[in-house]
């Protein structure tokens, strides 16, 4: 007789290049599989139709932010009143190497092991039988899930309990009606790993209408579009706020645009926002025509969206006839992405390189349209890979077509498949160059000169995690976190495994050299944010007071003194402060601690900097370095050189300062709760 049964959720991650599990400490992107599993196992808990006095534990393991300690789940195992099953939700194809690893542990001592996601759903549904890699984990007892689980989620908790658990279950011909079914649920303790604890994920819908010939979802979800009920999903988003304080979704569905429910769901968000004061915001993906449906783009800005995920993929319209991709026309992208900017949505657009009519010099100068003549937010870029489960998967090896067979690099930033313009060599390095390009100090400041004062810290901060993921980490922002963990036991098969000390000194000489790299990152940020931050009230009327100051006595506007400056900022804030009563918000809503700083500024204007640009520190350091190395120390001032170290420690603090007012909101609302009134001061 089982009194125990214990589930154990678990996401797995991938491995790297150098063979080690990819964790970080803490995660961007909760999981959407986790939350819908869990919300059906609770589902099957609470109904105790497996038994009334069933004692259950449910635990839910991210390997992306939590170690799988297998050791410890095989010892909670062994109980003879205890039944333990292992479920690998959500296995993607670059994941299936390590989830294969963790199954096969887990089968040597006899738990039972479930394993499910895109990579079994989209290899099953193409193919009559099992391909070699599915059918070896059959041939070790792992039971394989095909398709969707709702509504199949109790009978196979219930076959696995009585240990009838089947080797397939097939449920791609049938997909589940989502209207009314256990909808994901929230767990704390899960999204405490992650960057923000008060932001999860939603599908709305599942399914997709078109054919795109590179896609799986089409394949695994259908081509027929289906959807939850409305008044389900705005249940769920109280209660999420209410419980949990969570705040922020993705809308996973893989076109948010083609759910029927979208204006309901709008409607009521907006009703949400005005009457109940919850104030949801959220990110979706649409397609490229999303911007001529009537009141999408107005209705999602209403209900709070703040971005919107984008398949743009090309700019080829041979690729995209190629690719099956017929709605996306090039000559619209540009009114597409202006027409998301007038709502005050940031676009975020999917583009592929690696497409048949795609060329070194061809990705090149598209990329430079891409950034000069349609200018989105943002852009992540990815390698073409036939995808398990996709028609360019399936025509590749029909025809015999060499496609790589260590499925650990189908995560669209390896080459997998031969082109027929480029070697791999040049695949790889015009998908490098595209990143390059795009986030390039010289577009991050167009970018950036160009959004909402709103959004700006938002995307400032996605074009600095952007950069640590691609040009630090070596690795996709898709997949990357905060700080990199590396176990030195759970390596890849036929990776050595390190001592001890090897593991440390490896480890150390790499942080040291991330490190180098964050203070150069963090000095390129500095300058484009001293280019393109929004300019206080301040520092305008400054600014306009030095220029009648400049008109008035030209030839005097060199020897300008730090006293008669002085005099220029306290004659501005007196103006400020003496007006603020009459002017708009935010200086209606000027607190004490406001005018406290005010006044502070009158004795120190270095408080707020003028400076645009850090190039004089920077050709200061230059002439420095170079007067070190020549041995000429001598003719290096010791006064300016303190100047410029204040300066430099007074300009990096002002920006640390703005950049984690915006980081980290809950502390500024803890600790310096005028913060976000004094951001235009």
């Amino acid at each position: 007789m089982i009194k125990n049964l214990l589930i154990y959720l678990i996401k797995p991650s991938k491995y790297d290049d150098d063979g080690y599990v990819i964790r970080h400490l803490r995660g961007v992107l909760p999981s959407n599989t986790l939350t819908c599993m869990y919300g059906l196992t609770l589902d099957v808990k609470e109904r105790k139709v497996l038994g009334e006095k069933l004692n259950w534990h449910i635990e839910l393991i991210d390997e992306t932010v939590q170690k799988v300690d297998v050791r410890k789940i095989i010892k909670r195992s062994s109980g003879k009143d205890t039944k333990s099953i292992v479920c690998l939700v959500g296995v993607q194809s670059n994941q299936f190497v390590r989830a294969s690893d963790l199954a096969i542990e887990f089968r040597k001592s006899n738990i039972d092991v479930l394993i499910g996601g895109f990579h079994i759903s989209g290899s099953l549904g193409m193919s009559h039988t099992p391909p070699p890699e599915i059918k070896n984990l059959i041939d070790l007892g792992v039971t394989v899930i095909a398709g969707e689980a709702e509504g199949k989620w109790e009978g196979i908790l219930e076959d696995g309990l009585h240990n009838k658990l089947k080797p397939i279950y097939n449920f791609l011909c049938e997909p589940p009606d989502i209207r009314f079914t256990p909808l994901p649920q929230v767990n704390k303790e899960y999204l405490k790993r992650f960057i923000s604890s008060n932001y999860t994920t939603l599908d709305c819908g599942r399914g997709c209408p078109f054919g795109c010939s590179f896609c799986t979802v089409i394949n695994v979800h259908g081509r027929m579009m289906r959807f939850r009920d409305v008044d389900k999903i705005i249940d769920l988003l109280k209660e999420n706020y209410y419980k949990h304080k969570v705040l922020f979704y993705f809308f996973t569905d893989d076109n948010f645009s083609r759910n029927k429910n979208w204006e309901a769901i709008f409607d009521r968000l907006i009703k949400l926002r005005q009457e109940e004061r919850i104030p949801i915001e959220f990110m979706i993906q649409a397609d490229t025509q999303s911007y001529k449906i009537p009141h999408f783009i107005e209705k999602a800005s209403q209900a709070g969206c703040q971005h919107a995920f984008i398949g743009m993929e090309s700019l080829n319209p041979k690729n995209l006839q190629s690719a099956g991709k017929k709605h996306n026309h090039v000559e619209e992208f540009k009114e597409l992405i202006s027409e998301y900017r007038k709502y005050n949505i940031d676009t975020h657009i999917a583009y592929i390189v690696g497409f048949p009519f795609d060329t070194p010099k061809s990705v090149r100068e598209d990329i430079e349209f891409l950034k000069s003549e349609i200018g989105p937010e943002q852009a992540s870029f990815f390698i073409m890979t036939p995808l398990p489960g996709s028609q360019d998967h399936t025509e590749l090896k029909q025809s015999n077509t060499w496609i790589d067979s260590d499925f650990n690099k189908y995560d669209s930033f390896h080459v997998t498949m031969v082109h027929p313009n480029m070697t791999g060599d040049e695949l790889m390095s015009a998908y490098k160059d595209a990143w390059t390009s795009f986030y390039s100090p010289e577009n991050m400041i167009k970018i950036l000169k160009r959004v909402s004062r709103k959004n700006y810290w938002e995307v400032f901060m996605k074009c600095l995690f952007y950069k640590n993921s691609i040009f630090i980490e070596n690795g996709h922002p898709m997949i990357e976190g905060i700080i990199r963990l590396k176990d030195r036991l759970q390596r890849r098969s036929g990776y050595k495994i390190d001592t001890p000390l090897r593991h440390f000194i490896k480890q150390t000489k790499e942080n040291f050299h991330k490190l180098k790299l964050w203070m150069k990152l963090i000095l390129e940020m500095e300058e484009i944010w001293l280019q393109t931050r929004h300019r206080s009230v301040l520092e305008q009327v400054v600014v306009e007071k030095l220029q009648k100051y400049w008109k008035a006595s030209p030839k005097q506007w060199r020897d300008l003194k730090l006293k008669e400056l002085k005099s220029v900022y306290r004659s501005a804030i007196a103006d400020i402060m003496k007006s603020a009563p009459k002017m708009d918000p935010p200086w209606k809503r000027l607190t004490i601690p406001s005018y406290f700083l005010l006044w502070l500024r009158k004795y120190n204007v270095f408080s707020q900097s003028l400076t645009y640009s850090r190039k004089p520190f920077a050709d200061f350091w230059k002439t420095t370095q170079k007067q070190i190395s020549d041995m000429q120390i001598h003719y290096i001032s010791i006064r300016k050189l303190l100047s410029i170290v204040v300066q430099e420690g007074l300009l990096f603090i002002n920006f640390s300062c703005f950049f984690l007012s915006w980081l980290v909101p809950h502390l500024c609302r803890d600790v310096f709760g005028f913060s976000r009134k004094l951001e235009s001061v």
